[in-house]
């Protein structure tokens, strides 16, 4: 039997890294086939992790120890925040686990810090502070347009930027504006509201609408950048895997002096016509290894909304390789037998003659 003990610094620790009715010490448990207990004495809690398998056992103590060191910076472990260690450590990724900062971007009107939940949305923070155009490619629920606004919020507070503009492509041709009633405002509001509800969570509606007034913040259509220059402000472009490639050149050509565009997307789930291409992913090939312009991808295990997103993510990812594999045994199988037909339909030939 392979033992090792953490030792707890605060006592509240214990009861959070084992959760409510040891329901966190019970997935510890299931995923590396270990006992976990609580020992107390008077210098403190320990955590005793008991297992047939060494490594297994060396893993729940990794797992227990970064839970520990989170337990000091948030009230309660989450099960997104377990079930992210839990992964990462069974990857072998234990040292980008706990390289994980702890760095706040700015702090929601609520009095919720906005941090990095992953390494990946790290890497993305650090991608936006260090580039010029940084582009985030990724599935549903990783962040990519949450921490762009709250990046840019950050930048306009410490007036590194004097305005904040956010755009997307979700209206692709005028007419359709007429399907919804009221001003030109009222019509493209709906397209716009992840928009409005990240920039309420991070100013509050009070703080918005003023900046709104003043210019400050501006929220507006793909369409409205054409022919403009955009200084001195913080670009965003939402939901980029539906702009064309010319627009999307429109949109990164209208980069002016100290100015910083994030573009965001999901290549998974494109909204364009059968057959058109999306300007983010020919960004994406065409932008690849330009200085000053950084490109990230996320990745499932970023996504930290409700657990069953990640899963399916996880099952449409699975669907659309098993598509793929078979389209080409399909394919594969057509071209050998279409080959096997010009064989024989020359053998006949020269038999013929």
């Amino acid at each position: 039997m392979n033992r090792k003990i953490i030792r707890m610094e605060h006592t509240e620790a214990t009861a959070k890294i084992f959760g409510n009715f040891d329901s966190n010490a019970r997935r510890i448990e299931k995923q590396f086939s270990v006992t976990l207990r609580n020992r107390e004495s008077e210098s403190g809690d320990s955590i005793i992790i008991e297992g047939e398998d060494e490594a297994n056992v060396t893993a729940a103590a990794q797992c227990v120890s970064y839970l520990h060191d989170l337990s000091a910076k948030t009230e309660v472990i989450t099960e997104q925040s377990l079930q992210y260690a839990l992964d990462m450590i069974s990857a072998g990724e234990e040292k980008e686990l706990a390289a994980l900062g702890d760095a706040c971007i700015c702090v929601t009107t609520r009095g919720k810090p906005v941090k990095a939940k992953t390494v990946g949305q790290q890497r993305y923070i650090e991608s936006i502070r260090k580039n010029t155009i940084v582009l985030g490619v990724g599935p549903a629920g990783t962040g990519k347009t949450f921490l762009a606004v709250a990046m840019a919020v950050k930048a306009l507070r410490e007036k590194q930027v004097n305005r904040i503009i956010l755009t997307r492509p979700a209206i692709e041709a005028g007419e359709k504006l007429g399907f919804l009633p009221g001003d030109l405002q009222s019509k493209i509001d709906p397209y716009l509201r992840p928009l409005y509800d990240a920039l309420y969570e991070m100013l509050g509606v009070e703080t918005y609408q003023k900046l709104v007034e003043k210019g400050v913040i501006e929220i507006a259509p793909l369409a409205y950048m054409r022919g403009r220059t955009l200084d001195d402000s913080f670009i965003i472009l939402d939901e980029a895997q539906n702009a064309t490639p010319e627009q999307m050149k429109m949109f990164l050509t209208r980069l002016g002096f100290n100015s910083k565009a994030v573009v965001t997307g999901d290549l998974t789930q494109t909204d364009l016509p059968r057959g058109q291409k999306s300007g983010l992913g020919a960004a994406v090939k065409i932008l690849t290894g330009i200085e000053d312009i950084g490109i990230h991808y996320f990745n499932e295990r970023d996504v930290v909304r409700h657990r069953l997103v990640q899963k399916i993510i996880e099952a449409y990812e699975k669907y659309d390789r098993d598509l793929l594999r078979r389209e080409n045994e399909r394919r594969t199988q057509s071209e050998s037998q279409r080959f096997h037909a010009v064989q024989k339909t020359q053998s006949n030939k020269e038999k013929t003659t």
